[in-house]
């Protein structure tokens, strides 16, 4: 797949469009603990997160996924034309004899195998702190740190490179889970409706933002990602029917080992869940809406958008309200997830993923502009947010500018991925370089409501209450796609293949409305595409003609 160009600065960038398909470069061999000859892993460094850590007992149990390679790269012409999935998995799944070698050695050094999925090229194993340090060359530490919500949290730790066996050499392009830190947090922002200076609900935005009459999601599948947090059907119950609308098909997926756990925390991730639940539901009522929960950590997150990838049936949109910084990720784990992307673009799915609440510096201290992982991958739709003011009963917008409510207050997160290449479908658009020189994947795509200020009315453990952030512009670009999806009758994959080809560097595409005023910090609105908005906000019946007409 060749849809993006690499960064200039050969430090930052990911590795190369041939690994992220799973054709990871070879090295030299490398001894590792002491064992039978091995090799590093390439991109599988990892910097300590605290120095409070105590040694881990051997006989701890630890679960770890290894992803493999695919048989062969994914070309562009797949993502433009999605494939069955018996197909894509036939073609670009994992080959047989490299689940067989890769089974083999883990069994040898005294690992469980717990499952292996050849589409989703994925092998879950289960063994001994003792056993996994010797496989991959590494030591694990139990670690405690307390982030910035004051909460203490207790996790695996490791730090450096890993290692792996000869056998296993370019057949594993990732090994996930050994290090369990939490990996990202969700982008959003609650307060009481009595703060918030206007609020709507979600249906109230989708007639704003003219959302395709007509539609309702009926027939559709549309996806969510959660690392935490968990619904009460009372919440949804009480929720829709204050809103009169029938309640949504809501089913709860529990992946690598995680569940539905409603914590009776609304300023919790249990916000999250219902913000996600209640935009997708409140604006496609009758799509059916699949949650899935995982852990939060890479392997979590990355084992929950491959399998919500694969599902049956394919999902029309996956919505992510989840991340962090992209340095803060392996490559990888980056690696590993943009490729999970690009199985999803390759089997019809939208995905779609929050940019971030913290302005263009997402969260980091260091004073220089950064994106929010997973919204900067080239493969995955990401939404900025906006400050929205408008009149409900006639659905006109008075004003609409970039999110930013001052410093620690929240802002839109956008700027330019120093992992990523610019993709060739942004290259007309005016992407500017990143601070280091490199010619990098602009963010975000498109935009939506966003400020708490203007926020979404919803209903969390019981009390109702006004959230904002990047995190519901998400739920509602999901929400659309699926009425996009129904109205068409076609899946539309990766979207912006579909929107970007008519925007200039001066000029949005057709089905958007320009945002040009505000700034998330280090980049400014203006016409056309910007780091704070990108193409704008939706104007659901001119992108539908649009993409109708681009389909004729």
């Amino acid at each position: 797949m060749s849809e993006q160009q690499p960064p200039s600065n050969e430090q930052a960038a990911s590795p190369d469009r041939a690994s992220s398909n799973g054709q990871a470069p070879s090295n030299e061999l490398a001894p590792s603990n002491g064992q039978a000859p091995s090799n590093e892993l390439p991109g599988s460094h990892r910097e300590p997160l605290t120095s409070t850590t105590t040694p881990i007992p051997g006989d701890e149990e630890v679960e770890a996924t290894l992803i493999l390679r695919r048989r062969e790269p994914v070309p562009d012409e797949v993502l433009r034309n999605p494939l069955p999935r018996d197909e894509f998995v036939r073609r670009y799944g994992a080959d047989p004899a490299d689940i067989d070698t890769v089974v083999a050695e883990a069994k040898a050094a005294g690992a469980e195998v717990i499952s292996v999925d050849a589409g989703e090229r994925r092998i879950r194993i289960k063994a001994k702190a003792s056993v996994v340090q010797g496989l991959f060359g590494t030591t694990l530490e139990s670690a405690t740190h307390e982030p910035r919500d004051g909460q203490t949290v207790r996790f695996r730790q490791r730090t450096g490179p890993l290692s792996v066996p000869e056998p296993m050499r370019d057949r594993v392009v990732a090994v996930l889970g050994l290090d369990d830190r939490p990996q990202a947090t969700a982008h959003f922002v609650s307060i009481t409706s009595a703060a918030a200076a206007v609020s709507y609900t979600p249906d109230q935005v989708a007639d704003i933002y003219r959302f395709p009459a007509g539609t309702d999601g009926t027939g559709r599948t549309v996806a969510i990602i959660e690392l935490g947090g968990g619904f009460d059907q009372a919440d949804l119950d009480a929720y829709f029917g204050e809103l009169g609308i029938a309640m949504p098909n809501v089913t709860a997926v529990g992946v690598d080992g995680a569940s539905n756990q409603p914590g009776a925390d609304p300023n919790g991730a249990d916000g999250e869940v219902l913000l996600d639940i209640e935009v997708i539901g409140a604006i496609a009522p009758k799509a059916n809406i699949v949650v899935y929960f995982a852990p939060n950590t890479d392997a979590g997150f990355v084992d929950a958008v491959t399998r919500a990838a694969h599902a049956e049936p394919t999902p029309d949109a996956i919505s992510i309200s989840w991340g962090e910084s992209e340095d803060s990720w392996t490559a990888q784990a980056r690696t590993a997830f943009d490729d999970a992307l690009v199985d999803a673009a390759g089997l019809g799915v939208t995905v779609t993923a929050a940019a971030g609440d913290d302005g263009s510096a997402d969260r980091v201290t260091d004073g220089k502009a950064h994106v929010d992982f997973p919204a900067s991958s080239p493969h995955i739709l990401a939404c900025g947010g906006t400050s929205l003011n408008a009149n409900t009963s006639t659905d006109q917008v008075t004003s609409e500018v970039v999110w930013n409510d001052g410093a620690g207050r929240g802002a839109t997160g956008g700027g330019v991925s120093d992992a990523f290449g610019l993709p060739s479908w942004q290259a007309k658009v005016g992407v500017p370089k990143t601070a280091s020189g490199n010619t990098g994947r602009g963010v975000p795509d498109v935009a939506g409501d966003a400020d708490p200020q203007t926020g979404y009315k919803v209903r969390v453990d019981g009390t109702d209450t006004v959230i904002g952030g990047t995190s519901a512009v998400a739920p509602l670009w999901a929400a659309l796609t699926a009425r996009l999806v129904q109205a068409t009758g076609n899946r539309l994959g990766l979207l912006s293949l579909h929107v970007y080809p008519d925007a200039t560097a001066t000029a949005t595409a057709p089905g958007f409305r320009d945002i040009v005023t505000g700034n998330n910090g280090a980049y400014s609105a203006r016409a056309g595409w910007d780091a704070c908005t990108g193409l704008g906000v939706p104007d659901g019946d001119a992108l539908l003609k649009a993409l109708q007409a681009s389909a004729g």
